[in-house]
């Protein structure tokens, strides 16, 4: 049975295309998903359509189902929400989650796919990658009642970070970045809101994510004695440098790296990948979260739209693609 596709593919850097793709036969532990909608992880998907990611992070960089190899031609993406059209009687018909790049039909062994809770919009399940990058960012950096957080860079992953901290009990967060029009999505949020020269020290714990070398720098200007910088960005070729004197130890000052890719040490011997995604989705069942996707386009208007993006000229934070009829909201 003939099963076609479209795909969006990097043909090179700084060019993208849609191409018509033949399914392969599913087998009898695999489902076929019909594409709602994904998500343009923003940062790492600009830096891949530059062709900016490192040799040396080639295989690290490696999406679950990724086609082809950097800089190109590569399939590349990882947020993508869809139904499943055939596999195990109990999955069929059911919106799930999967770490699939852009394309309007796939086949995975079941295993690789989430279901989404009932609770949760397709639409709004596109940022379960995102929020799962949150979720292990929290796990390494264990807040505490009371602490004094900054939050510096309010992009998607920043927004999350944000978002779930304002749940935590009697802890001052502030959301730090150069725009005043973020000043509205912490307002949404929860949370406080500053520019760099006026945000708040003395913080017990700063979240970088705002991938540059200034607000790395001003991180650790807002860390108290002992404080940590929690560094979430990502970038990719570029070098950058830091001031570590001044207070960095006489502070003794501490700035930890923290990636998705493998489960936090804090929780790595009590939970798997699929735990971390099953709570991810759960915690999007708030609206909260709608205030992070700034964007929509059709699928294929992609190619563009990522130019767009990568280039600078389509600010915003989570930017969705529809495939066909719009996801139930």
């Amino acid at each position: 049975m003939k099963r076609p596709a479209r795909a969006f593919w990097l043909r090179s850097p700084g060019h993208g295309e849609i191409r018509d793709v033949d399914l392969p036969d599913p087998a009898s532990d695999d489902v076929v998903v019909r594409t709602l909608c994904s998500g343009v992880s923003r940062g790492t998907e600009s830096l891949v359509f530059r062709g900016g990611v490192p040799e040396s992070q080639h295989g690290l960089m490696r999406a679950p189902f990724q086609d082809g190899d950097f800089p190109g031609p590569v399939k590349y993406g990882y947020l993508n929400v869809g139904v499943v059209e055939e596999g195990p009687r109990d999955l069929v018909g059911r919106t799930v989650f999967c770490l699939y790049p852009h394309q309007s039909r796939y086949v995975v062994p079941a295993s690789a796919v989430t279901p989404v809770p009932h609770s949760v919009p397709a639409a709004r399940a596109v940022l379960a990658g995102t929020v799962e990058t949150a979720v292990n960012a929290l796990w390494d950096a264990a807040p505490l009642i009371g602490d004094r957080i900054a939050v510096v860079g309010a992009g998607m992953i920043g927004c999350s970070v944000a978002a779930l901290l304002a749940r935590y009990p009697s802890v001052r967060v502030q959301l730090v970045d150069a725009d005043p029009r973020k000043a509205a999505v912490a307002d949404s949020l929860g949370v406080g809101f500053a520019l760099p020269e006026d945000a708040l020290g003395g913080c017990d714990l700063a979240v970088h994510a705002s991938a540059t070398e200034a607000g790395l720098a001003r991180s650790l200007e807002l860390l108290g004695p002992e404080g940590t910088v929690l560094e979430l960005s990502w970038y990719g070729d570029r070098r950058i440098s830091l001031p570590l004197g001044e207070a960095f130890h006489s502070g003794r000052l501490v700035l930890r790296g923290s990636q998705v890719g493998a489960v936090s040490p804090a929780r790595r011997s009590s939970r798997t990948y699929a735990d971390r995604l099953a709570l991810s989705l759960d915690l999007l069942a708030d609206p909260v979260f709608d205030a992070l996707i700034t964007g929509e386009c059709a699928f294929e208007e992609l190619p563009r739209v990522m130019g767009g993006i990568a280039g600078g000229e389509l600010p915003g934070m989570c930017h969705r693609v529809v495939y066909g009829a719009d996801p139930a909201r």
